[in-house]
């Protein structure tokens, strides 16, 4: 093994040797949350070649769930923490001696995951976890861990999902069905846009992979469908003048929004459709031919705590690659 791992046992995240607030999303470490299920050797997979591409470290941490809460009483031990983590004494041989590693460091926290595996990402600049955890049975979708990270993790946060036709490895040329002359041969990112509601996190998140990946940029802002438009009668009804107006409106509205990225980021080819209909649908369809689908986190609205909007809930349960969920800079 080309690096030099650093161990930590205990209830925090280990943060020795890191750079303070002034350090770039790139440079801060790559988190990658393992348990021995197959879906988190798939994130640890993606995780170890985002590390590479960004030059970060990567941090592999295993949340052990060894306190449970009592029917009537507080947290109690069910055993005591053990010195070892076979979690992590595994993964350590799996990459023993394989060449090309990013910087490694090991962390084991004990607690429940639905809440430390959200604050793994606190000081880092990407969390990668698998769909579905050990816990989770056949068939289940997206693990309650994914969602969880995905609406309350500080950093942006890949969940890796399985499909029959993924690679770990970031920029892997795949092919879209030969009938389907809107899809580029080669690596892609695609971005869901939401043109009315613009995000500059997401949109910088996207734009920033697609470079790291020499990957084409395919940016989907799609709008509403039906168009209605009311008549003398007070009655609606569909209206293809409208449809038309407000694809136009929304295709103004992204190549505003997306402007100043293309300036900052002029190598990388960007393709802008403008559908109309459910955005997770195209947002679905377009995942099953690309390298990683790009999406942002609503905003806090009426309702307590962070949320997840409809359409990142949807393809978080449903697309055929990795899939980043972005916070918004608050």
């Amino acid at each position: 093994m080309n690096s030099k791992p650093v161990d930590s046992v205990g209830n925090e995240p280990a943060t020795s040797g890191l750079v303070g607030g002034g350090e770039s999303d790139a440079r801060r470490p790559v988190v990658v949350a393992v348990d021995g299920s197959a879906g988190s050797g798939r994130a640890l997979e993606w995780a170890l070649a985002a590390a590479r591409l960004r030059g970060a470290r990567l941090r592999i941490a295993h949340v052990r769930s060894y306190r449970t809460p009592l029917v009537d009483g507080p947290f109690t031990a069910l055993l005591e923490r053990p010195e070892s983590d076979p979690v992590l004494d595994h993964v350590r041989g799996l990459l023993d001696g394989r060449a090309d590693l990013p910087e490694l460091e090991f962390v084991t926290v004990d607690g429940g995951p639905r809440y430390e595996l959200p604050r793994l990402g606190d000081d880092a600049g990407l969390l990668v976890l698998g769909s579905r955890g050990r816990g989770g049975f056949t068939g289940l979708l997206l693990g309650s861990n994914g969602l969880a990270c995905s609406r309350e993790a500080a950093c942006p946060v890949v969940v890796v999902r399985p499909a029959p036709d993924a690679s770990p490895e970031p920029g892997r040329r795949r092919r879209a069905a030969e009938d389907d002359p809107a899809v580029a041969d080669g690596p892609r990112v695609v971005l869901g846009l939401a043109a009315p509601a613009p995000d500059d996190a997401t949109i910088a998140f996207a734009f920033a992979e697609a470079a790291r990946r020499g990957a084409r940029l395919q940016v989907i802002a799609a709008y509403p469908w039906p168009v209605l438009s009311s008549t003398a009668a007070g009655d609606f009804v569909m209206s293809a003048v409208a449809d038309a107006e407000t694809e136009k409106e929304y295709g103004g509205l992204a190549g505003g929004l997306l402007a100043p990225f293309r300036e900052r980021y002029p190598d990388v080819p960007v393709d802008v459709s403008v559908p109309s209909g459910d955005a997770a649908g195209h947002l679905v369809d377009a995942s099953r031919s690309a390298d990683l689908v790009v999406v942002g986190r609503h905003r806090r609205r009426l309702a307590p705590g962070r949320m997840l909007g409809s359409v990142t809930n949807a393809v978080l349960l449903h697309a055929g690659c990795p899939v980043a969920v972005v916070p918004q800079v608050a």
